[in-house]
């Protein structure tokens, strides 16, 4: 069950602080990767873990006791402390300044419960548990992580965090509040040491791009397909074994091997696609996040807390992608996930430095990310894991409604699976979910007024 969307509650927050670290860190100048500062980053990214009352943790404050474990975490991982400056080539620098980051102290009238069994995006007065203090929110000199921690009436509460992405991807961020969990608990020192060596993602001298990205192709939007921001829908799908199995009936025996990801990303992007009705000649994209790190020779070193992820893309038009079998799109899917390589990675740092650090393409695209293995939901304070560890909502990112998340999910039968928020304009939404139970249920789709010849795939 979704949360109820009528649910409202009323959330008293005291006024935002800066966190400092603990002790004094050093006051340096600290350049990004040139994988970290490219203009596809140069955003925000919210997070949101919900936890439930823990009778053993009577009398301790979470509030209290993060905000303390947040300032002794710094210490390490001082750069977070510290301010974003932009210099020559659009270079970004960390001025390690020790100001520290935002820290929300909250309360909300509401329980746990009360959010219903199934805690997933879109969540209720969101903008109320994640506050956007005024002047907080630029990519350049300001703050470059916000939390807030909100105590519920039931005793559990609710940690929302905001970070600059330039600094950190998903496994790195977790790693960094897999810290604080642990200075929480009791520990003098994080278990995994943070390490910066930027540098070893930066590009070659002389750059030379040996791999193609197309994901950074410069599209003219001439037929206005970025999706309009306003009348935004959003919605939550749940993907268990039932679903699963359901769209791995139209695989082709030579496909059967495919993993989730692909699958669920081939689906998604079809279904999209036929929900947006762009013109059958259109060129459309999938963008997908792939961890870089299991691919460089020698490895990065445990405990780098950069971006360490490429953006591969596949390309085709929307009428052989919707009018050719699930099966077609998954080819694809397949390819652009396995371009990336250590090479592709050193061609990529390469790429940014020759054209000014450009966003990926935006056009017709749709990105996906899975964090399905990020760790979001092992994050422990003391109160054990969270009931919800993960983004806060779908469709984030520099240019809003483009992306979606894989989140970890246990549905409210006890089904572990992926729930997927997805953000798109309301009727789009509509033709979306229409489709997506098509297939489930293997019932294909016809309507008269779609530009499309659904095929039964």
């Amino acid at each position: 069950m979704a949360p109820p969307s009528s649910l409202v509650f009323t959330v008293r927050r005291c006024k935002p602080e800066l966190v400092a670290p603990a002790k004094p860190t050093p006051h340096e100048f600290k350049q990004l990767s040139d994988i970290d500062d490219q203009e596809g980053l140069r955003f925000q990214i919210p997070v949101i873990s919900f936890y439930k009352y823990d009778p053993s943790m009577q009398g301790r404050d979470p509030v209290k006791v993060i905000r303390e474990a947040l300032a002794q975490t710094l210490v390490f991982y001082y750069p977070f402390a510290g301010r974003l400056r932009e210099g020559p080539g659009r270079k970004l620098v960390v001025e390690c300044t020790g100001e520290g980051m935002i820290f929300i102290e909250a309360d909300a009238d509401v329980t746990l419960e009360q959010f219903g069994d199934a805690l997933q995006p879109p969540f209720p007065c969101w903008e109320e548990l994640l506050f956007d203090v005024p002047g907080s929110g630029g990519v350049l000199n300001c703050p470059l992580l916000l939390i807030q921690v909100t105590r519920l009436k039931c005793g559990g509460f609710i940690l929302a965090l905001r970070l600059n992405h330039t600094m950190s991807d998903a496994a790195s961020l977790v790693q960094f509040m897999m810290a604080v969990g642990e200075m929480a608990r009791g520990a003098h020192t994080p278990s995994i040491l943070p390490v910066w060596q930027r540098h070893l993602l930066n590009a070659r001298d002389p750059p030379r791009v040996t791999c193609e990205h197309r994901e950074y192709d410069e599209i003219a939007d001439t037929k206005g397909t970025i999706i309009p921001l306003d009348d935004m829908a959003h919605r939550s799908f749940f993907f268990g074994p039932t679903e699963i199995s359901a769209l791995r009936r139209f695989m082709p025996r030579h496909l059967s091997q495919c993993s989730t990801f692909e699958l669920l990303t081939a689906c998604l992007w079809r279904c999209r696609t036929i929900a947006i009705q762009p013109d059958l000649d259109e060129e459309v994209r999938i963008i997908c996040i792939v961890n870089a790190r299991p691919k460089f020779d020698p490895p990065l070193p445990t405990g780098y807390y950069g971006n360490a992820f490429a953006f591969p893309v596949a390309v085709t038009t929307a009428g052989k992608l919707c009018e050719n079998p699930l099966g077609y799109a998954l080819e694809l899917v397949k390819k652009a996930k396995n371009d990336v390589t250590e090479e592709y990675m050193r061609s990529l740092a390469d790429l940014m430095v020759i054209r000014a650090r450009p966003h990926f393409t935006v056009v017709r695209s749709y990105l996906v990310s899975d964090v399905t293995r990020a760790g979001f939901g092992e994050v422990d304070f003391g109160w054990g894991m969270p009931a919800y560890g993960g983004p806060a909502k779908g469709g984030v990112g520099a240019i809003p409604g483009v992306a979606s998340f894989y989140i970890p999910f246990k549905n409210g039968l006890g089904e572990d699976g992926i729930v997927i928020p997805i953000c798109l304009p309301a009727l789009a939404m509509e033709r979306f979910a229409k489709e997506l139970d098509g297939l489930l249920k293997d019932q294909p789709v016809t309507n008269e007024n779609s530009k499309f010849i659904v095929s039964s795939l």
